[in-house]
């Protein structure tokens, strides 16, 4: 199969279909995070990059051999975490340039499938609309079922679970539950809360620990976890702890600094997940 990775990220949907023995003939990747392809390429050699979204039209692809498209479109205008400017905002409203991409493939190959995916605080006027541009409503899924962080997210996809005269809903179920808990994957200490709270973007915004740990605390409730204690003093989480949460091996980051790794992982998508999904594939066609 011909991949099109849109918003590649730290490459996830190329993990995922390592993992699941999904043989990829063509893996083209469109980001323009440095770090983000400097750990794509040290996993994955063979991924085209195509460069930034907005220039798709001069990207050499034929395009009618593309049989998947996955999109993480921006979520920064529509999070709870945002400004709210919602799916037409400076960021979010690269959804559209998606939309332009899988129109022109869809054309070309009918049989085309995509995945997209949204955070779960989206205002639900914007979900309707993303969901209308893509003829079908989403999964919701949160990634507390299969890792020890809640990531509650929208997932779109023609990937079919059911054979039914109607195509209009995501009918991806949710993935068994795995009851993992926050200190069963972090390395030391002990966590307050079962969950970890959704990693963000920031999650790369690493500092040192401060002397007030009344005001770390708060730190820590806003912009990254809730407390993990060590020696009765509150800690942020290590570079394996960010990996774990979003499902990955120890080691998947370890060519990149904790600012990098976090901001790629806050960012990424949880492979656990992506897996579910994808295992719903039929890849003998």
């Amino acid at each position: 199969m011909n991949v099109l990775s849109l918003f590649n990220g730290m490459g996830t949907l190329r993990q995922a279909m390592h993992d699941l023995n999904i043989k990829v003939d063509k893996y083209y990747s469109s980001e323009i995070k440095p770090y983000a392809i400097e750990l794509q390429q040290h996993h994955f050699p063979d991924v085209i990059q195509v460069g930034d979204i907005t220039k798709w039209k001069q990207w050499d692809i034929d395009w009618k051999t593309i049989d998947f498209i996955g999109s993480g479109s921006p979520c920064q205008d529509l999070s709870i975490a945002g400004k709210r400017a919602g799916i037409n905002g400076n960021k979010s409203s690269l959804f559209w340039v998606f939309i332009e991409i899988l129109e022109l493939v869809k054309q070309l190959n009918p049989n085309v499938l995509f995945l997209q995916e949204n955070v779960g605080s989206a205002n639900k006027l914007d979900i309707g609309i993303m969901s209308r541009a893509l003829g079908l409503y989403p999964s919701r899924i949160n990634s507390s079922l299969v890792t020890a962080q809640m990531r509650d997210r929208y997932y779109w996809s023609n990937i079919k679970t059911l054979n039914t005269m109607f195509d209009v809903v995501t009918d991806i179920p949710e993935p068994k539950d795995l009851n993992i808990k926050l200190n069963d994957i972090i390395l030391t200490g002990n966590a307050e809360n079962e969950k970890a709270t959704c990693i963000l973007e920031s999650q790369g915004g690493a500092f040192n620990l401060a002397k007030n740990q009344k005001s770390f605390k708060k730190r820590i409730d806003k912009r990254f976890i809730e407390g993990i204690i060590e020696n009765n003093k509150y800690r942020v989480l290590t570079k394996i702890e960010l990996c774990r949460l979003q499902g990955f091996p120890d080691d998947y980051c370890d060519i990149l600094n904790y600012h990098k790794a976090g901001s790629l992982l806050g960012d990424g998508w949880t492979l656990p997940v992506i897996k579910h999904i994808l295992n719903f594939m039929d890849v003998s066609k």
